[in-house]
């Protein structure tokens, strides 16, 4: 299989997510958690929120942080957050139950964004992403937070662009987000070296769609998670398995 083939093959599940009308998001499997991250309506905060929270724990926990500080709070609106100090946000940080196994650093980064967003953005956390910006400027808005590097910021502009449907005047800014299972599928698949760097990736998933390079983002993450496990691959229930170089290899170790 060429190397297009298998892009193609990747593209053509991530356009599909991109052209589904919009749904209900899920983040945190947990219906209430992921109705306060959908609110961009009337909360947009708590999605920015819930991205810089998604570092170094596993991602359902990270996003249930804005939930729980809510559920602690009796609310979540922008004007409560701003009432509390620094040490206020790190007594919620810190539990019990404990929200995130770094609670310290991201106290800093939570009660940080919440000054950003009254200061920048007058309380309106959507100003990040109206006035159908360039992708580049969505992206950099969210490098301005603390804690953010491109890896978050770069997730942030997807899931609106992708999931959220919130128009930009371009995607060509949007990267494809590396972790282990972007990094395992695009190794399986003989895109990268199995031991490729980040910025690799990053440039080989621009090289293959240098208009949307984030657009591969999705379906290589799905994958990686779902279907192409690091230990016991699910090849033969895998679409893209007529199009990978690996799926004989793997494919011995099906269940």
């Amino acid at each position: 299989m060429s190397e297009l083939e298998i892009r193609d093959a990747l593209l053509q599940r991530g356009e599909r997510l991109f052209s589904a009308p919009p749904a209900l998001v899920i983040f945190a499997k947990h219906v209430e958690a992921d109705k306060l991250l959908n609110a961009l309506d009337r909360l947009p905060h708590a999605f920015v929120i819930g991205c810089i929270m998604d570092q170094q724990i596993q991602a359902e926990q990270a996003w249930m942080i804005p939930f729980r500080v809510s559920e602690l709070l009796g609310s979540f609106s922008i004007e409560r957050l701003a009432e509390l100090s620094h040490e206020d946000i790190r007594r919620l940080m810190a539990g019990p139950p404990r929200l995130h196994f770094y609670f310290d650093r991201m106290s800093d980064f939570f009660y940080s964004a919440i000054g950003r967003i009254m200061e920048v953005y007058s309380g309106d956390a959507s100003r990040i992403w109206s006035e159908r910006p360039s992708s580049a400027e969505v992206v950099y808005r969210f490098l301005e937070f603390d804690g953010v590097g491109p890896k978050l910021a770069t997730m942030g502009a997807n899931i609106l662009a992708r999931d959220f449907k919130i128009p930009m005047s371009d995607y060509t800014s949007i990267d494809i987000s590396v972790d282990r299972h972007v990094r395992r599928v695009f190794g399986r698949l003989r895109l990268c070296p199995q031991d490729a760097d980040v910025l690799r990736i990053i440039y080989k998933a621009r090289a293959l769609n240098p208009e949307f390079p984030g657009l591969l983002d999705y379906p290589a993450f799905e994958l990686g998670r779902e279907l192409c496990k690091e230990r016991r691959p699910l090849c033969a229930d895998c679409y893209m398995r007529p199009y990978c170089p690996s799926a004989a290899e793997y494919g011995a170790v099906n269940p």
